[in-house]
């Protein structure tokens, strides 16, 4: 059953069962307000039925009057007990029967019942003061039931009605709600094929809009991995295969005996060079793996920056100094914060070695702290790095102008995310690149 049909049921129901209550609770609260109204009623003419019995100006035929009103009296005297007057056309043994059954003296009485009929009663005192007798009224309830029904059933037609509006509404409603909801399922098959150009926008609001840009978003980012994927496959194939060839070109050399003597030992060498820089190019492919899908490689410790600093330029001063690179750094607030000192420290030298290698004649690596925010900047004097370049530099496998493997940068940008830290590049205002490291304290 399609989703707009069972929320359409679900209000439907709801509705009708909602209504029904309601429709109930009224048809017994409606006769409840007639029946004390038209009490109220009866006592009023029964005050003016008093005074017009008691006085010299009674009409003929009054009883008859009564019965043509549709009311109905006795008088009972309540010192002799007995009943003073009752009309014609009522029966003295129900009379005496209700006498018994029901007590005059209560102000509020129930409905009195003959066998056959209800009725609506009301107790006048006649005179209390003068004389002990009381004139009782009443009149069937069968016109109250009538007009409860008269009003219940247009009261009926009124809620089928709203009921008829309200599920055209709710349909209306769902269909707007479900549409969207539609339209995107129909993104997600074509996300699922991988027709990531073929994706549209879904026009939708509120939480289905916040859904839709969560979908829309994921396929840019799962196109973005894919051609991420697809670039480092074959990059990776073409890095392995270089050092591959040459190893196999120089193998084939000295079993075939063209390489001979120093050109053997020679190529020898250059073999033993490129399976260090092919195992080199393993390991960090290995690293990446792990550190994209392996939880357990990550170890959290507590540290202070200005240790991760210190440690960072005690192993890269020998490099520094060998390529005559100052190198300085400040840490202007110390803080502590929770991360794999191992991983990070690596991270580190990638960037900091990149940017000796870059370097004219100094590298500075300065920490900061803003809003709750650590921030680790490294700038060179260099070159910088070229604005294309810029975009795609911690991509796997890119490399700039005298890069290596081409996956350092990649690596520590995997480790500073697995942090809940960013990095980033841009220009430095010594000239050369600024790498910004920005960790959570």
């Amino acid at each position: 059953m399609r989703l707009q049909t069972q929320l359409t049921l679900a209000f439907t129901t709801l509705l009708f069962i909602t209504m029904s209550i309601l429709a109930v609770t009224i048809h017994s609260l409606l006769l409840d307000v007639l029946i004390q109204n038209e009490r109220n009623q009866l006592q009023e003419k029964g005050k003016i039925i008093v005074q017009l019995y008691y006085s010299d100006f009674a009409p003929a035929g009054f009883g008859q009057w009564l019965t043509d009103e549709g009311l109905y009296m006795f008088i009972y005297d309540r010192e002799r007990e007995q009943i003073r007057y009752h009309q014609d056309s009522l029966d003295p043994e129900l009379i005496k029967y209700w006498v018994k059954t029901y007590d005059l003296a209560q102000q509020e009485q129930p409905l009195w019942y003959d066998g056959e009929t209800y009725y609506v009663v009301s107790i006048i005192r006649i005179y209390p003061n003068i004389v002990n007798q009381d004139l009782v009224l009443f009149t069937p309830l069968d016109d109250l039931q009538e007009v409860q029904q008269s009003f219940f059933n247009q009261l009926i037609i009124v809620f089928l009605v709203g009921i008829l509006v309200i599920i055209i509404l709710t349909h209306y409603f769902t269909h707007r709600m479900v549409t969207p909801l539609t339209q995107l399922k129909y993104q997600l098959k074509k996300v699922e094929k991988r027709q990531f150009d073929d994706i549209k926008r879904v026009k939708a609001t509120g939480e289905i809009k916040e859904v839709e840009e969560s979908v829309i978003e994921m396929a840019r980012e799962l196109q973005r991995y894919m051609k991420s994927q697809q670039q480092f496959l074959q990059n990776a194939s073409h890095e392995l295969k270089t050092p591959l060839m040459t190893i196999q070109g120089y193998a084939e050399g000295i079993r075939d005996g063209i390489f001979e003597a120093e050109e053997s030992d020679q190529g020898l060498e250059i073999m033993v060079a490129e399976i260090s820089r092919l195992k080199k190019i393993i390991n960090e492919m290995i690293l990446l793996a792990k550190l994209d899908s392996d939880e357990n490689i990550y170890q959290v410790h507590s540290l202070y920056i200005s240790e991760l600093i210190q440690s960072t330029v005690d192993r890269a001063l020998p490099m520094a100094t060998d390529q005559q690179i100052a190198l300085f750094h400040t840490v202007k607030q110390d803080a502590v914060i929770k991360i794999d000192q191992e991983k990070m420290l690596r991270a580190m030298m990638n960037i900091v070695t990149n940017a000796i290698r870059h370097a004219k004649t100094k590298v500075y690596i300065e920490v900061t702290q803003e809003s709750g925010r650590l921030y680790i900047t490294i700038d060179d004097d260099g070159e910088g790095i070229d604005d294309a370049l810029m975009p795609h530099l911690f991509e796997r496998f890119i490399k700039g102008k005298g890069g290596e493997t081409g996956l350092g940068l990649a690596i520590s940008r995997a480790i500073v995310e697995r942090s809940n830290g960013v990095i980033r590049v841009d220009r430095s205002p010594m000239g050369g690149a600024r790498f910004t490291i920005v960790l959570k304290i």
